[in-house]
C-alpha cells in the first residue's frame, strides 16, 4: 500500500500499520467479489490504491470528519467508496451506507464485518425514497457521493439527506464549471448554498478532480427529492 501511504501523506494524511493492513483486506475481498459481481473495471492492486482508496480520502479536503462528520451517509456506495475508506481513518464516524442493488450491499456486509468495522449500517434502496424516511432526512452532517449522476440529479439525491448546517461532498472529475452552473437552481430549491469548488492537487491524480462543496443553510421543501428516477430524467435547471 506505498503509493497510497504516500498519496495519504500529501492530504496531510498519516496511515498506522493497521489502518493500511485494513486497505489491503479491502483490496482482497474487492477484487474477490468482483470475480462474482460487478463491483468496479479497476483491480490492479497500483490503480485500487489510487483511483479508489486515495481519490476516496480526499474527500477529508471537504469536512472535518472528526468536528463535523459525526454522523455520515454515503449515497450510491457500490462497493463503499468514498465512506469506507473514511471509515478506516474516523472509526468513530456514524456511517449510513446506502446501496440501491442488494448484491452489493451483500458485499458491504460482508466488508464491514471483515474490516471489524462498528457503528455502519447499510440500506438497500434508493435515495428518492430514503431521503423521505424520517430516520434519514434531515439528519446527517456530511453527505458523501462519488460517480453517481450529473450534478443538478444529483443535488435533488442528496441535499434532503443533510441537516441544516451540515455538507454535501460531491467528488467530480474534469471540467464542471457548466455542470456547477446548471445545477444553481437546484441548489437553491433544496436549501443549499454552494461553498466552493475544491482542486484536488496530488501527484497520483493527474485528471483534474475536484470536490463540489455544498452547504446546507434552509430546509429542504417536503415534496423533495420526486419519485424514482424523476430527478435524473428531469433535473431542476
Amino acid at each position: 500500500m506505498e503509493k497510497l501511504k504516500s498519496g495519504a501523506e500529501q492530504l496531510g494524511l498519516h496511515l498506522t500499520p493497521r489502518q493500511l493492513e485494513l486497505f489491503d483486506i479491502y483490496y482482497q475481498e474487492l477484487t474477490d467479489w468482483n470475480r462474482r459481481l460487478n463491483l468496479t473495471r479497476i483491480t490492479d492492486y497500483a490503480a485500487v490504491q489510487v483511483k479508489h482508496f486515495l481519490d476516496s480520502l480526499t474527500v477529508v479536503l471537504g469536512a472535518d470528519f472528526e468536528k463535523n462528520g459525526p454522523r455520515v451517509i454515503d449515497v450510491g456506495t457500490g462497493a463503499g467508496l468514498p465512506a469506507v475508506p473514511v471509515k478506516i481513518l474516523f472509526p468513530d464516524i456514524n456511517l449510513v451506507l446506502l446501496e440501491a442493488t442488494a448484491k452489493k450491499a451483500d458485499f458491504l456486509h460482508h466488508l464491514a464485518g471483515r474490516l471489524g468495522l462498528e457503528g455502519v449500517e447499510i440500506v438497500v434502496g434508493r435515495a428518492e425514497e430514503a431521503a423521505h424516511d424520517a430516520r434519514y432526512r434531515e439528519t446527517f452532517g456530511v453527505v458523501l457521493s462519488r460517480a453517481v449522476a450529473s450534478l443538478p440529479a444529483l443535488v435533488e439525491l442528496t441535499l434532503p439527506f443533510v441537516t441544516v448546517g451540515g455538507r454535501l461532498i460531491a467528488q467530480k472529475k474534469g471540467e464542471v464549471g457548466t455542470e456547477v452552473a446548471q445545477s444553481s437552481k437546484a441548489i437553491n430549491v433544496l436549501g443549499g448554498r454552494l461553498r466552493e469548488i475544491k482542486t484536488v492537487l496530488i501527484d497520483e491524480l493527474k485528471d483534474r478532480r475536484c470536490l463540489v462543496i455544498i452547504d446546507k443553510v434552509k430546509v429542504t421543501p417536503p415534496e423533495y427529492p420526486r419519485r424514482p428516477g424523476i430527478p435524473v430524467k428531469r433535473p431542476l435547471r
